[in-house]
């Protein structure tokens, strides 16, 4: 029934990419699915809906990451890549499965947890701005999972309890009707990846403002590299130097060789901050500007991005249909 090494990576359209989930998420993504015709990318803009209420915005978001996906290197002619909302079948799955569930695994999830925790600090009643969507989060995304019977999903460690309980989920429902028939998928988390810093040092992040957008142009990627903080010290050691907030970015661009050379150039004080800062800039036009291009001319014809993603959701509605149809069967649906 499992094909082997199907992989599945959920991307959700809240907000345009920044370096920080180029290297922390997409290359290695990209770089595990280079070989794998079974890799499935998709867009989930049902997940979005939990934090997006602007019809306009989520369906630019939805534009502004599948170009970025395919701009840093996605050919979905070589992977599927589809928008979730084009794949009923994802959505009657977990109609089924809302009624295997016990509501005690969802009381458990971190995201509900998170907001019960918040509200209690805040003196609110605990379900206050809970809505559904949140508290159901865990079986809808395993449903995007088990409809394609994937059995390898890519996660950061904040996701892999969504799919320990996608597990469980499968193994319930597996046991309950006594039909073998939906795979216990298996956590990938990426080795050797570190979190790259935003410019004032704390985690790149959009909530933070603090990013490097991953595509746009030279005066945009100038205007974040110059707010990058630096120190006043006036010599640094090579240890002292990778400790900075400006090295924790320069080196996930730059090579090995010339991350040495920049220390070596610091701590000799042959360069100063200024000079370190016209590298860096250097070094993102060389590596992004023509992704960006790519980028940009597909945001400028959104009907392509829409064809393409629902191109891909014809190729897997076939397969999300044939898994679909076994759990019918399974349950006394046919």
């Amino acid at each position: 029934m499992t094909q082997k090494n199907i992989i599945l990576t959920g991307i959700k359209p809240t907000g345009q990419p920044h370096i920080g989930n180029y290297f922390g998420a997409i290359e290695p993504a990209l770089r595990r699915s280079k070989d794998n015709e079974n890799s499935f990318f998709f867009i989930a803009d049902y997940h979005a809906l939990n934090t997006i209420s602007s019809a306009e915005e989520l369906k630019n978001l939805t534009h502004v990451v599948a170009a970025s996906w395919i701009a840093s290197g996605l050919d979905p002619k070589k992977c599927h890549f589809y928008r979730q909302s084009d794949i009923p079948q994802i959505f009657e799955l977990e109609t089924i499965l809302n009624a295997t569930v016990p509501k005690g695994w969802m009381n458990k999830a971190h995201a509900y947890k998170a907001a019960v925790d918040k509200n209690r600090a805040d003196n609110k009643d605990v379900d206050t701005d809970v809505n559904m969507g949140l508290y159901n989060y865990p079986i809808l995304m395993a449903s995007d999972i088990l409809i394609f019977n994937a059995n390898k999903v890519p996660v950061g460690k904040d996701q892999v309890q969504h799919v320990e309980i996608t597990r469980d989920i499968a193994a319930r429902f597996n046991s309950k009707y006594s039909k073998n028939v939906l795979t216990l998928p298996e956590y990938i988390i990426e080795k050797d990846i570190q979190e790259i810093p935003g410019l004032d040092g704390r985690k790149m992040s959009k909530s933070y403002g603090n990013v490097i957008p991953l595509y746009g142009t030279e005066e945009d990627w100038h205007a974040s590299v110059r707010k990058i903080v630096t120190d006043s010290e006036a010599s640094h050691t090579i240890e002292s130097f990778k400790a900075t907030t400006f090295y924790g970015i320069y080196h996930h661009i730059a090579s090995d060789e010339e991350s040495r050379v920049l220390c070596e150039s610091i701590v000799n004080h042959s360069i100063g901050w200024k000079e370190a800062k016209e590298d860096l800039l250097n070094k993102i036009v060389k590596r992004f500007e023509e992704p960006s291009r790519v980028y940009l001319e597909l945001l400028k014809n959104p009907n392509k991005i829409d064809q393409i993603l629902s191109e891909g959701a014809d190729k897997v509605r076939p397969l999300a249909e044939e898994a679909l149809k076994l759990v019918k069967t399974s349950i006394g649906i046919s």
